[in-house]
C-alpha cells in the first residue's frame, strides 16, 4: 500500500503546471463546511465574497488531518478556517513574526492572541520570520497578502532567501507552499512592494524556486483584469478587489 501511495504521489507531481492551472477547482465538502461553520464571526464572513476562501483553500489542497502553518496571519481570517478544515486530527500553527512587534503594538494587537475555545487546534508561534519553524513537519505553509512585505523596510527587510529556505525545511517531502499576493505590473520586480503593496509574480516564482521548490500551479480565482496594477491596494476604488495571484509550490519528495 505504501508503495502504491508513493507511486501515486510521484505521478501527481508529473502533471504540468499548465494542466493544474487549467483544472477547475472543485470545493470539497469539508472545505465548504469549514467556511459555513457557525463558529466563524460575522466580521470574518464579511470578507468571504472578496477573499473566496473555499475556492482558494480547495486549490491549496488543505485537507482533514493536515498540519498547516499560517505564516504572517494578520488577524487570523484564514487561520480559523484552516482549523475547521484540518479538524481534530490536524493542527494549525499561526506564526507571528517578532519582526513586526512594533506594528502589532501600534495597532494594539496582543501577540500571540488569546486562544479561542471554538478553535482548539490552533497554537501560536512568535519568533523572527527568518527562523520560521514548527514543532513538527508540515503538510502546508500558507502566506497571504504578505509575501511582498518581506522586502519592505518595516520588516527589516527580511532575509527572504532564509525565509523561503526555512519554509522548505519545515515541510514534509511533498509538502506545499502557497503564496497569495497582490499583482504588480509585469517586469516591475520589487519596485512596488513598499509603495503600492504589490509584487511582480515572476519574482516570487524565482525566489521560491531558488529555495528548492518546484512550481506546480496557480489559481485565477482572485484574478481581476480590471485592476490597473498602478494604485495602492488600500485605495477605495480597488480595495478588496485587487488582482491577486495564488501560486502553489511543492517540496520535492527527494
Amino acid at each position: 500500500m505504501k508503495g502504491f501511495v508513493l507511486l501515486a504521489a510521484v505521478a501527481a507531481m508529473g502533471f504540468s503546471s499548465s494542466a493544474e492551472a487549467a483544472a477547475k477547482t472543485k470545493v470539497p465538502v469539508y472545505v465548504a463546511a469549514a467556511v459555513a461553520d457557525p463558529a466563524r464571526s460575522d466580521a470574518d464572513r464579511a470578507h468571504d465574497a472578496d477573499r473566496k476562501p473555499a475556492e482558494s483553500i480547495a486549490f491549496a489542497g488543505i485537507k482533514p488531518g493536515d498540519k498547516v502553518a499560517d505564516l504572517i496571519p494578520g488577524r487570523g481570517y484564514f487561520t480559523r478556517i484552516f482549523a475547521k478544515v484540518v479538524g481534530p486530527k490536524g493542527w494549525v500553527y499561526s506564526f507571528f513574526p517578532s519582526d513586526l512587534d512594533a506594528i502589532y503594538a501600534k495597532n494594539k494587537l496582543t501577540i500571540p492572541p488569546p486562544g479561542d475555545p471554538n478553535f482548539p487546534n490552533i497554537s501560536f508561534i512568535h519568533a523572527p520570520v527568518a527562523k520560521f519553524v514548527a514543532p513538527e513537519k508540515l503538510d502546508v505553509v500558507w502566506t497571504s497578502q504578505n509575501y511582498h512585505d518581506l522586502h519592505d523596510k518595516f520588516f527589516g527587510p527580511a532575509d527572504v532567501p532564509a525565509v523561503n529556505k526555512a519554509v522548505f525545511d519545515a515541510l514534509k517531502p511533498g509538502g506545499l507552499y502557497i503564496v497569495l499576493d497582490h499583482v504588480a505590473e509585469a517586469g516591475s520586480g520589487l519596485r512596488d512592494t513598499d509603495t503600492l503593496h504589490r509584487i511582480d509574480p515572476a519574482i516570487v516564482k524565482t525566489e521560491v524556486e531558488a529555495a528548492g521548490f518546484k512550481f506546480v500551479g496557480e489559481s485565477d480565482v482572485l484574478r481581476n483584469p480590471a485592476d490597473s496594477h498602478t494604485v495602492i491596494v488600500f485605495d477605495k476604488g480597488i480595495r478588496g478587489h485587487t488582482d491577486q495571484f495564488i501560486y502553489k509550490f511543492r517540496k520535492p519528495l527527494r
